[in-house]
Order: structure tokens, then C-alpha cells, then sequence
């Protein structure tokens, strides 16, 4: 099964419906039919055409890109140091690439408490965040949609990456933002010439009040955007690559929505299915506990009480896609912890006492090793990645607080 692609192109959108039946022979004799990609709810099963601009079912449930097949190592553009290297795991209708440079991101060999860890540097990214990947994508299939403006709403590292990325299409793009959002956020973000628009309340009030507006203006929330998706996947496929085509045993991350689960989900799953793996890493997720609706699905518990957190990009009350995030978790045979304040501003410390100076939202995954390790879902001899999602430069008050003389939490 490795290797049954052999290294033809993925041509899936360049097919009419009548090729599904017959039609162009690709490969030598036997007719290949490759199903033409489309939107899919996962909860009814219903279906739509394949359409940057449509975030959402009829019936106002997230959306996902149907199954695609995916790529072997000869798929690989290597001549492209940029996440558009696995362009043909992608679907073709995300048009020309509205790149900065993302992916291709460092997997640094550090050792953790006498473990060997795989340190997954996403702050490498143009924006300093893991986001990029997702708005490449997506905004390279919204410019090839022909949309002009949109609407985004974020808690600072998804506004400022849509943004850079709508500046590189030349795309006008107005960002909402939660008040108390960090200000090097904002401030990257209007560098990039975004229209900011605070918003009363929490993350959830400024989800709330864009979806409001999405009726007037092209809504790109990285939350709902199926291509969004699509592009964090590539995740997957980059750490298979760094790995020498193979697959990590564990993937410690954090989740806010859990866009980042979702991707690596669709990624390992595609490489699964292809024969390039032959089982799924596990995918070991925190969240603070302070904001954990997710961990709490997972272990079957009430929903959670809410305070504040220094992890401010997981403060999401009611992620849009949980039951999927949970059923990620749970394929992957993985398991999910629910991290103190103090233990994520320990691991703030600690990183950066290694040369490691990511924000707390990072932070927040390795401060979870331990508990993982604890519960024996971490096994000695075991390939571990760990993903530091973003820069603490994207995060200047809360890691000036964190580096303050007596400062717990």
C-alpha cells in the first residue's frame, strides 16, 4: 500500500462530474475515479460545493473538506521551503498561494526532566504563530473566490495573521478583538493595516458580535473556515517529513477551539490512509483550568466554572467544533489534562531558562508533560513532539508579569 500514488499529482478539481464515471485515465490502463472534494457536516452528513466563502451549514453547523487523498514523499515540491510544499495534499480550489514564508518551522531536540522531547517551534512563522498555516490557506482560497473584504474575530494571534495575510492579497480586512486583548497583538495587527474594533466582554462576546455581521461582510473566522483547516494540517505532514516519513508516537499541544487538534486529525489521517504511517500519534491536549470546556467533554464532566488565564489564546468558553476536537482526541488514543495557573507560569520560566521565550498559551502544553507522563500516556523510548505555538513577544504584559520579582500566577 506505501507508495500506491506514485507520485501523480492530485487533479481531483480539474474533473467535470462525468469523469466520476469512466472518464480520464491516469494510470496506465486502470481508471483511478478520485471523488471531487466538497464541504461535509460531520454531524448530519449533509454536503455543499466545494466554496471558500461558505463557513458554515444551512443549519449553522461547522463544515469540513471532504476526505481527500493525500501525498506520498514523491508529492513533495522540496524545492519550496514553505508549507506549499505539500500543495498536493491540498485541494486545488484554494487557487494561487498567498504565501509569506510559513512552515518549515524548527523541530528542536531538547530533554525535558530526562525525556527526550521534539520542541515543534511555530513561532517561526511569519506572524509568530502556528495560525499562518491556516490563514494561507484560507486566504489564498478566499482571494481565489474573488472576495475583497472580510470580517475576523480573534483573542490577538488569529486577527494579526489574517491580517498579514490580507495585506498579501491585498485584501481589506476588519478584526475584532476582546478588550484586554494583549497589546503587541493589536499592535501587530494594525501594522498590517486592519481596521481594530474592540469588543465589550470576553472571546466569546466578540465570536458573538461578528457572526452578527457576517451577513454584510465575507466572514473569515479561523474557527469556522473549513480551509483554515486545511492548512493546519500541514502540520502533520511537516513533522512526518522532519521524522524521516514517520510518525511521532505522542503530540502534546494545546487547545483554545482546537484547530490545531483538528489539523493534525485530518493530516495523520490522510498519511494513514495513503500507507505512509501505520498508526496515528497520539494527541495529548491541554487547556488551562481555568478555561477547559474541552478537557471537560473529553472526561465526561460538568461543564466547567470559567476564570481568567494567562493563556489568553485557549480562552474560548464555547469552542464551535468541540465534539470533533473530542473525537480527534479519542481516534488518536490520546488523553487530555486540565493545567493550573501557576504550573503554566512555571513552565514560562522554565522554558525560557533553556532559550525557549514562548507565550503562556505555549506554555501550557509542556507544563502538561508531567501529568501525561504521570498517567502513563508518555512511555519511556518514545518519540514525543511537543508544538510551542506562539512567540512570547506576541505576549508582552502577560510575560512582563510573568518575569516580575514574586510573581505566582
Amino acid at each position: 500500500m506505501v507508495g500506491r500514488m506514485g507520485g501523480r499529482k492530485l487533479v481531483e478539481d480539474r474533473r467535470g462530474p462525468e469523469d466520476l464515471h469512466g472518464g480520464e485515465d491516469l494510470s496506465g490502463g486502470e481508471e483511478v475515479p478520485v471523488p471531487v472534494p466538497h464541504l461535509v457536516d460531520e454531524r448530519s452528513g449533509r454536503t455543499y460545493e466545494l466554496d471558500a466563502r461558505r463557513w458554515r451549514g444551512d443549519d449553522g453547523a461547522p463544515l469540513s473538506v471532504s476526505p481527500l487523498p493525500g501525498l506520498t514523499p514523491a508529492d513533495i515540491d522540496s524545492g519550496t521551503r514553505s508549507l506549499w510544499r505539500y500543495r498536493a495534499a491540498l485541494p486545488s480550489a484554494v487557487g494561487r498561494p498567498v504565501t509569506l514564508g510559513e512552515g518549515s518551522t524548527p523541530l528542536l531536540d531538547k530533554e525535558w526532566d530526562g525525556a527526550r522531547v521534539g520542541f515543534k517551534a511555530e513561532w517561526f512563522n511569519p506572524t509568530g504563530s502556528f495560525k499562518d498555516r491556516g490563514s494561507s490557506v484560507m486566504i489564498s482560497a478566499l482571494a481565489a473566490a474573488g472576495v475583497c473584504e472580510v470580517i475576523e474575530d480573534s483573542s490577538g494571534n488569529g486577527g494579526s495573521s489574517v491580517a498579514a495575510y490580507c495585506a498579501a492579497a491585498g485584501i481589506g480586512a476588519s478584526i475584532l478583538v476582546p478588550e484586554g486583548t494583549s497589546p503587541a497583538k493589536v499592535l501587530q495587527t494594525r501594522a498590517f493595516g486592519a481596521t481594530i474594533e474592540p469588543v465589550p466582554g470576553g472571546r466569546d462576546a466578540t465570536a458573538a458580535e461578528a457572526l452578527r455581521r457576517s451577513d454584510r461582510t465575507c466572514y473569515a473566522g479561523h474557527n469556522w473556515n473549513p480551509f483554515f483547516l486545511q492548512g493546519t494540517k500541514t502540520l502533520a505532514y511537516e513533522l512526518w517529513e522532519d521524522l524521516g516519513f514517520a510518525a511521532p508516537d505522542t503530540v502534546v499541544t494545546v487547545a483554545g477551539a482546537g484547530s490545531l487538534v483538528l489539523g493534525l486529525d485530518l493530516g495523520f489521517s490522510e498519511l494513514l490512509t495513503t500507507g505512509q504511517i501505520s498508526r496515528r500519534p497520539r494527541l495529548l491536549v491541554a487547556q488551562p483550568a481555568a478555561c477547559a470546556p474541552i478537557h471537560a467533554a473529553f472526561h465526561g464532566a460538568p461543564a466547567p466554572s470559567f476564570g481568567p488565564t494567562i493563556a489568553e489564546g485557549t480562552a474560548i468558553r464555547t469552542p464551535v467544533r468541540l465534539p470533533e476536537v473530542v473525537a480527534a482526541v479519542r481516534r488518536s488514543g490520546g488523553d487530555m489534562a486540565a493545567i493550573p495557573e501557576a504550573a503554566i507560569v512555571g513552565a514560562v520560566r522554565r522554558l525560557a531558562g533553556t532559550g525557549l521565550y514562548v507565550e503562556p498559551t505555549s506554555a501550557t502544553a509542556v507544563a502538561a508533560i508531567d501529568v501525561f507522563r504521570e498517567r502513563g500516556v508518555i512511555r519511556e523510548g518514545e518519540t514525543m513532539v511537543v508544538v510551542l505555538t506562539g512567540s512570547g513577544l506576541k505576549a508582552a504584559t502577560a510575560m512582563g508579569n510573568v518575569f516580575t520579582e514574586g510573581t505566582v500566577a
